[in-house]
């Protein structure tokens, strides 16, 4: 249920549909946590942030644990959230970058000092 939640229902098969459907007009809880879902993929996907205070207070409403939950965690720093909802800019890169030293220093974990993993991460 969860990866048919998770994924664009463009995606689905049409089995997969059918059960999805299934499920969701047997649970009202869980057509509602498909709704608030959807609905903040979308904000993902469209950088359109300015939807979230709206998408917090229904996510907040709806009484759902997990989701009540994560609404309340993103109020906690909503510019932050909301910058990250509205603009093109990502840490991608930099995240790789420190990634891949993370890697090298956990191959050489044990065998040399700093000086290698220096030069290791200046050549590569």
């Amino acid at each position: 249920m969860t990866g048919w939640l998770t994924r664009h229902p463009a995606t689905l098969t049409e089995e997969e549909k059918l059960h999805r459907k299934a499920v969701l007009d047997r649970c009202p809880e869980m057509e509602t946590a498909a709704c608030l879902v959807g609905s903040f993929a979308e904000m993902l996907t469209t950088l359109s942030g300015t939807h979230l205070p709206d998408w917090i207070t229904e996510a907040a409403d709806a009484n759902l644990p997990g989701i009540s939950s994560f609404a309340v965690g993103l109020h906690s720093d909503f510019d932050a959230v909301t910058a990250g909802l509205t603009t093109d800019w990502n840490s991608g890169p930099v995240e790789g970058a420190v990634n891949r030293i993370k890697m090298l220093k956990r191959q050489m974990f044990g065998r040399t000092g700093f000086a290698l993993l220096r030069k290791r991460v200046l050549l590569a």
